[in-house]
């Protein structure tokens, strides 16, 4: 199985979304919610080129956030991924 981390806030409705995707799908995730966490929210925009949460990887893949989640479940590409 494919390590997988998230980057979330607690108030994020598109990071609720994307974490239940993965608890639908049984996946264990690491979670690094940068709520109130400058330093965080900065290494994050810096690894993804992103600012918005949530920022997924599965493995070293850079996934995106939760609409390109959603969209490789669609196409029939995220449980190949998570199987690493």
């Amino acid at each position: 199985m494919a390590k997988v981390i998230i980057y979330s806030s607690d108030w994020c409705p598109y990071c609720t979304r994307a974490k239940q995707l993965l608890h639908s799908k049984d996946v264990a995730f690491e979670e690094i919610k940068v709520d109130g966490k400058a330093a965080l929210r900065a290494q994050m925009a810096e690894k993804a080129k992103r600012t918005s949460v949530p920022q997924i990887w599965i493995g070293e893949l850079h996934v995106g956030g939760c609409d390109e989640l959603f969209a490789l479940e669609r196409a029939g590409k995220l449980d190949q991924l998570l199987a690493g």
